[in-house]
């Protein structure tokens, strides 16, 4: 089985943690290789599965080996860009969903996307983390965490200017992700030297960025689209709460009646839930409710299970055409 991400491990992103995870998860059956892309090598079996990330920058891989091996089923997960720009003007990525056997949503809100004879070879797999035991000690700041990498899809300027209006003495923005937009980062300099409360701390190891996380009072989530973040599951499954910018994305992961949403790209309305969540104690206590009880969507065995689930109705172990002794 080959997974290919346009993301491996250097990248440290959503579709990295995506691939390792489901490698993970699946050599408890085959063997797994993740790849960039996906080419024929005549010395190396083919596998009997391929599952590709990202719709636009994975169409190559597939079509190769739609073409290839026309009868080997491939699965395609689809991100934020995809079902929420690509797909609607992209021909390869129009393409990919064509080619694809099974195609994967990471949230349910999603499937509103699709064209409706799409629908019926979609699956939804909420993807998973660790529980990890929520911070008790006393905080001296109420940290706000927004934790991604600065560019455009994920709107850290919302965040940056979110931190000249809030008006709570205890509260601090603190900003996790490296610069893949210089301009956002030379931003983010300019609002740390102007803004006290704002602090950029730059790219950090997953395993340190979680357990910064652990200790924050909530984290802000500020994308213009997203496929189902995997920064939302890690707060969830840390005990804390969410304040998430109002888009189909974060909707279809922390359903529609959740009461920390405001309208992307408004900072003042961030500013304000951030100062509620601090000053209102049954404000917070509702969003902390809210979000343990989404928690066990987001458990490792469930994603698991489902994902299994997914590859076992393939027929892949017991087809003929494509098994080559995995």
């Amino acid at each position: 089985m080959c997974i290919v991400s346009p993301a491996l491990a250097a990248a440290n992103n959503g579709n990295w943690q995506t691939a390792a995870r489901w490698a993970r998860f699946l050599r408890a059956r085959c063997r797994v290789t993740v790849v960039q892309q996906w080419q024929p090598d005549s010395s190396r079996p083919a596998p009997d599965l391929l599952t590709a990330l990202h719709a636009r920058r994975s169409a190559d891989s597939l079509a190769a080996f739609h073409l290839a091996h026309p009868d080997c089923p491939t699965v395609l997960v689809l991100t934020g860009t995809d079902l929420y720009r690509d797909i609607h003007a992209d021909a390869a990525a129009q393409a990919s969903l064509r080619q694809a056997t099974r195609l994967v949503l990471l949230q349910d809100a999603g499937l509103a996307e699709l064209p409706a004879e799409l629908r019926a070879r979609s699956h939804v797999i909420y993807q998973s983390a660790p529980s990890l035991r929520p911070w008790t000690a006393p905080r001296r700041h109420a940290d706000i965490a927004m934790i991604g990498h600065l560019r455009d899809e994920k709107d850290p300027a919302t965040f940056m200017r979110a931190a000249a209006l809030v008006r709570e003495a205890r509260a601090r923005l603190l900003h996790i992700g490296g610069a893949l937009d210089a301009a956002l980062g030379e931003l983010a300099l300019a609002t740390q030297a102007q803004t006290p409360r704002y602090r950029w701390l730059g790219a950090l190891p997953r395993a340190q960025a979680r357990q910064r996380l652990r200790r924050c009072h909530a984290m802000a989530l500020c994308s213009r689209m997203e496929g189902g973040a995997n920064v939302i599951i890690e707060a969830v499954t840390s005990g804390v709460p969410v304040l998430a910018s109002d888009i189909s994305g974060n909707r279809g992961m922390l359903g529609d009646d959740y009461a920390g949403y405001f309208p992307a790209g408004d900072a003042a309305a961030l500013a304000r839930l951030i100062d509620a969540s601090i000053a209102d104690p049954t404000f917070y206590a509702t969003l902390r409710a809210q979000c343990a009880a989404r928690a066990p969507l987001f458990a490792p065995a469930t994603e698991q299970a489902a994902l299994l689930d997914l590859v076992d109705n393939l027929g892949i172990f017991r087809s003929t055409d494509c098994n080559h002794g995995y």
